[in-house]
């Protein structure tokens, strides 16, 4: 039986000229192709670019710096994981068994990439203004809930800055294992600080998160543990 998109279209405010678009970002690569893979790399250009010119209007004396973490924190796989629950994407989307089996329809990184996907897919079927407007208003909250001056640097950035500031020499990161199915990896990371006595370790769902919790690790032991 063919699903009923209406209500998904109902929340995301935009009707699609062309359903194959819909169906195509969500389709994940497990159940085959064509699938949301390419869509997905033309909708994460196009969030980027849209969100970096609504909080350069939205914050005109925020700084670079200031700018970058803000459009971090909403182009992140967390933030386009919840906006695409609220709008209950998992029950759309068409999973290889496997990933059905192994419930991908709730995992954040599928979650996020489908909606990168689908705004791609809108951009297609229709304009830059009309792409714009929808992710505006699926981001309304997150906007309007930002302040550049309460976005906290992520802890590399300020493992970083705290050695340069000390004229230290710079941290190296290492990934010590990998482990897990590809679509369910778990990666172990070595960072290691010359003036530390010995490396910290940190693990995490993503090479990034890992990396992270290793230099968290590192702040600790140079600011707490003196």
């Amino acid at each position: 039986m063919k699903p009923d998109y209406s209500r998904l279209c109902r929340i995301l405010g935009y009707h699609f000229h062309k359903e194959h678009y819909l169906v195509t970002a969500l389709t994940h690569s497990s159940a085959g192709s064509p699938n949301n893979e390419r869509l997905e790399f033309l909708g994460d250009a196009l969030l980027s670019s849209i969100v970096a010119e609504a909080l350069f209007e939205r914050f005109p004396i925020a700084t670079e710096g200031e700018l970058t973490r803000c459009r971090a924190t909403l182009v992140n796989r967390d933030t386009l994981a919840k906006v695409a629950q609220d709008l209950d994407l998992g029950q759309y989307l068409l999973l290889g068994g496997g990933e059905l089996k192994s419930g991908g329809w709730q995992r954040s990184s599928i979650l996020a990439d489908a909606l990168e996907a689908l705004i791609g897919a809108i951009y297609l079927d229709s304009d830059m203004t009309q792409c714009r407007n929808v992710v505006l208003r699926l981001l309304k909250s997150e906007l309007n809930n930002l302040s550049p001056h309460q976005v906290h640097k992520d802890p590399k950035t300020q493992l970083q800055e705290y050695l340069q500031a000390k004229q230290q020499s710079l941290p190296t990161y290492k990934v010590l294992s990998t482990n897990g199915a590809p679509h369910a990896q778990y990666f172990e990371v070595e960072c290691q600080v010359p003036c530390l006595a010995a490396p910290t370790y940190g693990t995490g769902d993503t090479r990034k998160r890992a990396e992270q919790a290793a230099a968290l690790q590192a702040l600790n032991q140079l600011m707490y543990e003196k």
